[in-house]
């Protein structure tokens, strides 16, 4: 029985991505060690049975906590909002857990590695949305003077979610964490910390991002054991474009000393003419490569 596993989750629209995540972890000799999981939040019969070829589990994912209709409003996909902090339910039989969002995938084993290694003793491995070439990480509405509106992610959403402004003020100036790439292990009590604050996230706000406020106050407010990766583990390609390494034929990131990408990660979308490449493979975009050139490229996964 493999100890490890890789989860992720997708509906029937977002199965051709999910589809090509797995790929890319297919892609590393090293996969055979590692289980994978699959959280099904609307796939169809064939897309299951597809998937059920390349795959070790496949669960259905569901409300874990509960969630009045009026939220939902028929959106099922945003179980993912839920389910993914209940992880070890679904999948009970493995050690250590590494999650991947569908819109990503795996572009250098050596993160798949960090993320496992990261959540030893019960410690969240995760990736904060700030580095080299963040221009700006939180926004703030000028009034007159010195006085402003502050518009953080995280505070923002504490706000709107009815978090205490203790809370919140904590959470305002902290750099944002994005939960589409994380590990934990089976036992750790990081889960408990979650699942009670997305209980509170989930009555006071929209379910889309309560997830990933929840987490934040884990570690901004109950100060959970975290340990804080690099950000080439969770490359958010919508936050800063990366460069194409020609010679080696890979991504990496646009400073030096130009780390290879360990996981690329299209949240939010690479939009040009109003179509987004999530949706739309054949869409590509001008990024510079390590010598001075400019290229035409897609930031999906390509065998």
């Amino acid at each position: 029985m493999k100890k490890n596993t890789i989860i992720s989750l997708a509906d029937s629209n977002y199965f051709p991505l999910l589809d090509e995540l797995i790929n890319s972890i297919k892609s590393f000799k090293e996969s055979k060690d590692v289980s994978i999981c699959i959280l099904d939040a609307g796939l169809t019969d064939e897309q299951k049975e597809q998937l059920s070829k390349k795959v070790d589990e496949i669960k259905l994912a569901k409300w874990d906590i509960k969630v009045p209709d009026r939220k939902i409003k028929g959106r099922e996909w945003l179980k993912s909002q839920v389910s993914r902090a209940f992880i070890p339910k679904y999948f009970p039989s493995y050690e250590k857990y590494l999650w991947i969002d569908c819109d990503a995938w795996v572009n250098d084993w050596k993160a798949v590695e960090i993320y496992f290694k990261a959540c030893d003793d019960g410690k969240l491995g995760i990736t904060q949305t700030i580095g080299p070439g963040y221009k700006i990480t939180s926004k703030v509405k000028w009034l007159i003077g010195k006085l402003a509106i502050i518009k953080s992610q995280n505070f923002k959403h504490a706000v709107k979610s009815k978090i205490s402004f203790s809370k919140a003020r904590k959470l305002a100036f902290a750099p944002h964490i994005n939960i589409g790439v994380f590990s934990l292990e089976k036992n750790s009590i990081s889960w408990n910390s979650w699942q009670k604050n997305l209980e509170q996230t989930l009555k006071g706000g929209d379910i889309f991002g309560s997830e990933q406020l929840a987490m934040n106050m884990s570690v901004y407010i109950d100060e959970i054991e975290t340990e804080f990766l690099p950000l080439n583990c969770n490359w958010i390609t919508s936050n800063l474009l990366p460069k194409f390494d020609e010679e080696n034929s890979t991504f990496v990131e646009p400073y030096l000393p130009n780390y290879k990408i360990g996981i690329m990660h299209l949240a939010a979308g690479i939009w040009k003419d109003k179509k987004d490449m999530r949706v739309n493979k054949e869409i590509t975009i001008d990024i510079k490569t390590l010598k001075g050139k400019t290229v035409s490229k897609s930031l999906r996964f390509n065998n």
